[in-house]
């Protein structure tokens, strides 16, 4: 039974930190698909997605990362780092709980970030990666980009700045609010979508997990030590075996075209890079069909 028509999904799974909720579609003897959201989203933005995965008999794993909507840390203690490679970390412990050993990931934004995490630390696990709106950095690195580019990601200096951070801290919802007003295209989400989605930044740790993502790329922020070995092995790899399919919208208002360029070299086993004009910033919730389509090519292409 498909858990797509509820806003309070009833699967979870308990890792070593968290509860985690998600959303499960199709036959659980299929190939598994975990789709990833990114920020600021959730895993709502895969629902014009995964039922047409899920009809071709692939199984689909949508999960609310850390700090977003239902998933739950299971001790206050627990120091909230937000890091990719906690991310990364997530969603072995999801599928491990799941008792899935192989599997294809489709993530979008820090998705497409935790996508080429698994792929440098786990890829006999992986079948293919999908990245949207997201280009490779090998290592895992964050080098300060050309100033074209910096001033689109204005938002991340902005947290990184503590008085910028207190004013997110202030107003969250609106912080997020601006970014998908200027992320995409004009007029391309009603009010009722985003104050729908926006319920998922009310989990108590989403402030912390977001300046936590953000503030760690910039400047040296507490972490949780027991991702150390994880952030060692994702400096170690530059380049990814795993076959990967990169999606990027031409109109994208936050990570521009030409930073996703020429990362081909980066990939030892297919790649694919595919830009949709027109589309900004989040194309499965502008262009699900054509996600869709592009994700079960790639699937078909690297069938073993």
């Amino acid at each position: 039974m498909s858990t797509f028509a509820s806003s309070n999904p009833s699967l979870t799974a308990i890792t070593e930190v968290l509860e985690i909720a998600f959303l499960q579609e199709g036959p659980e003897s299929g190939r598994t698909t975990l789709l990833l959201h990114g920020w600021p989203d959730d895993a709502t933005t895969w629902l014009g997605v995964a039922p047409r995965l899920s009809q071709t008999g692939i199984r689909t794993i949508t999960p609310w990362l850390r700090g977003f909507g239902p998933t739950r840390f299971l001790s206050p203690s627990t120091f909230r780092d937000g890091r990719i490679e906690a991310l990364a970390q997530d969603a072995l412990d999801l599928m491990d709980a799941l008792e899935i050993e192989r599997f294809s990931v489709v993530g979008h934004d820090w998705g497409a970030r935790i996508a080429y995490a698994l792929a440098a630390i786990a890829p006999a696990r992986l079948e293919t990666i999908t990245a949207l709106s997201l280009g490779y950095s090998p290592g895992g690195a964050f080098p300060v980009p050309p100033f074209e580019q910096s001033r689109a990601w204005w938002y991340q200096w902005f947290m990184s700045v503590d008085r910028g951070a207190e004013a997110v801290a202030k107003d969250p919802t609106g912080f997020a609010r601006l970014q998908w007003q200027t992320w995409s295209p004009l007029g391309w989400f009603d009010d009722a979508s985003f104050e729908a989605v926006a319920r998922s930044f009310e989990n108590p740790d989403w402030l912390a997990i977001t300046l936590s993502n953000y503030r760690s790329r910039w400047r040296n922020e507490p972490r949780d030590p027991r991702y150390d070995e994880l952030h060692s092995k994702i400096a170690a790899t530059e380049r990814l075996d795993v076959p990967t399919l990169m999606i990027q919208g031409a109109a994208d208002g936050t990570v521009l075209t030409k930073s996703t360029e020429g990362k081909d070299r980066f990939f030892t086993n297919g790649y694919r890079r595919v830009v949709l004009d027109g589309i900004g910033h989040f194309p499965t919730r502008e262009a699900p069909d054509i996600v869709a389509d592009a994700v079960l090519q790639h699937l078909e292409s690297n069938l073993h």
